[in-house]
């Protein structure tokens, strides 16, 4: 027996893994402090609608959808190492740019004195609510005429708009890198795992959002929230710079542990055959259907996670009153990811018993596994009624955290598909793909619900579904496409590719 067969493996892997996680957490912290102040400091200050708060979200979706295109591309030609470093160093300057949005706001506005007067107007303005009077004497009151208000408005939505894109393109490259580190880190039967471990990170920091983000507003200012969630990608950004070499060239990673990460490769010319490889074009991968149902599977998804992470904490404060930073509005939005944390974690793993136990082959296993998951959504049907039958927040979010954790497990897997068809060089490239397409679902549903909410609410009992009216009604139709959306993307998916068929580059 060999030297290499008898030592203990290091286990370097599971530290990168860390690294993915932590860096994943970050990125939803970031991506997840407007929706906890939105409602609560951010609309009121700014006088936004729900149709200006979609728009935000909406165009962030699709922005962020364009630049995973290239981000891809751009961590295929950068290199894992600075790839990663130079998104994590973006996206963490665009969540801290947010905070000076008023500030600027100010400067371009006239008739208001400074953002103290803005914070002033927009608590006396939420007061007066829809009281004609009481708005033409807060007006008066503070020297400010309907149309300061208006352009208040506008010019706070571009400002937000510029921060976003930034946050966007930053963001972009968090999942291909990652995907990437993974396909580098992990033999095949053991990505879905590590990937639901490091994908758990958007769980984790969806959980620890809400217990952190919406008190850092309420007892330092809202702008104090995006300054310090975005500063810990910088901590991260340091770190990375001393702990990450591929696996062939870390000092960290022994022959044992080497050998275990290349148990894929047939033999040492298939491994050196592989590291050679050129990254794939995109005119290249759009040729093949393994590239199209896995956009597909994202395009159809992606905006559902994305929907309620964006539009929950409104959610429990529009039909419920539970604010943000009320303990009952932090209390609801810690259970609904607590749950998605702990559950999205098997996501991985029933694959990996698919695989092992069944000795079915890697695509197989995620495909049955995705078809369980998809049906998790079906539970979002009963969130709104169950909701307004015991007249408590406390089922929509039990419900929604199941969803979510539907979608989470299911995210995990449809990844490692990537991972699973294509070779190394193209993971970043096709993971790019589909999170544009990801990206692209998202603006619809984040766009359209935004503009649904407020139509909604202008009708009020005139706009009815299924037997709620007003916002309500808006709230359960977005709930019901959210219910489909996974059926219909696997079913295509398997459409599209109904056999394990890995990608051989000519």
């Amino acid at each position: 027996m060999s030297a290499v067969q008898t030592s203990k493996m290091t286990n370097w892997r599971w530290v990168m893994c860390a690294m993915l996680f932590f860096a994943t957490t970050v990125n939803y912290m970031d991506r997840q402090v407007l929706s906890l102040t939105f409602k609560e400091f951010i609309q009121p200050e700014f006088h936004w609608t729900d149709s200006d708060y979609g728009t935000i979200t909406g165009v962030f979706s699709i922005c962020y959808a364009i630049f995973c295109l290239f981000a891809g591309k751009f961590v295929d030609w950068m290199g894992t190492k600075k790839g990663y470093l130079i998104a994590i160093v973006v996206w963490s300057l665009g969540a801290v740019m947010h905070a000076g949005c008023g500030w600027v706001a100010v400067h371009f506005v006239d008739g208001v004195a400074d953002t103290t007067m803005l914070k002033e107007l927009g608590e006396a303005l939420a007061i007066a609510g829809s009281d004609e009077a009481a708005v033409a004497a807060t007006l008066a009151k503070f020297n400010v005429t309907a149309n300061t208000l208006l352009a208040i408005s506008s010019v706070s939505v571009w400002l937000f708009l510029a921060c976003r894109m930034i946050l966007g393109l930053g963001e972009a490259g968090n999942f291909p890198a990652a995907i990437k580190v993974t396909a580098e880190y992990f033999p095949k039967k053991d990505r879905a795992f590590a990937t639901s471990i490091f994908n758990a990170g958007a769980s984790v920091g969806a959980l620890a959002a809400p217990a952190t983000i919406p008190l850092l507003a309420k007892s330092l200012g809202w702008e104090m929230a995006f300054i310090i969630i975005g500063v810990l990608g910088f901590f991260w950004a340091a770190i990375w710079i001393f702990v990450y070499d591929k696996p062939a060239e870390s000092k960290h990673v022994n022959e044992a542990e080497l050998l275990y990460v290349n148990q894929d490769e047939d033999d040492a010319e298939a491994a050196k055959t592989a590291a050679e490889e050129k990254p794939m074009s995109f005119a290249k991968a759009f040729t093949y259907k393994q590239t199209w149902s896995f956009a597909f599977g994202k395009f159809m998804t992606d905006g559902v996670w994305w929907f309620f992470l964006f539009w929950a904490p409104a959610y429990f404060q529009d039909q419920f009153g539970h604010k943000a930073s009320d303990p009952m509005g932090i209390a609801l939005i810690f259970t609904l990811y607590a749950i998605v944390t702990v559950l999205s974690m098997f996501g991985g793993y029933l694959p990996k018993i698919f695989v092992e136990k069944k000795g079915m082959n890697p695509y197989a296993g995620r495909m049955l596994a995705m078809l369980i998951f998809a049906f998790f959504p079906m539970l979002a049907l009963f969130a709104q009624p169950l909701g307004d039958y015991f007249d408590s927040a406390w089922w929509p979010a039990i419900i929604i955290g199941l969803v979510g954790a539907g979608h989470q497990a299911w995210s995990a897997n449809i990844f490692s598909t990537v991972g699973d068809m294509f070779p190394k060089s193209a993971i970043a490239t096709i993971t790019g793909i589909g999170a544009m397409a990801g990206g692209l679902g998202s603006f619809l549903i984040n766009k359209g619900s935004g503009v649904l909410f407020t139509y909604a609410e202008e009708q009020g009992a005139a706009f009815t579904f299924m037997g709620f009216d007003g916002k309500p009604a808006g709230y359960m139709i977005v709930f019901c496409i959210c219910a489909v959306a996974y059926l219909i993307g696997w079913s295509v998916m398997k459409a599209l590719v109904p056999k394990y068929k890995p990608v051989v580059v000519d």
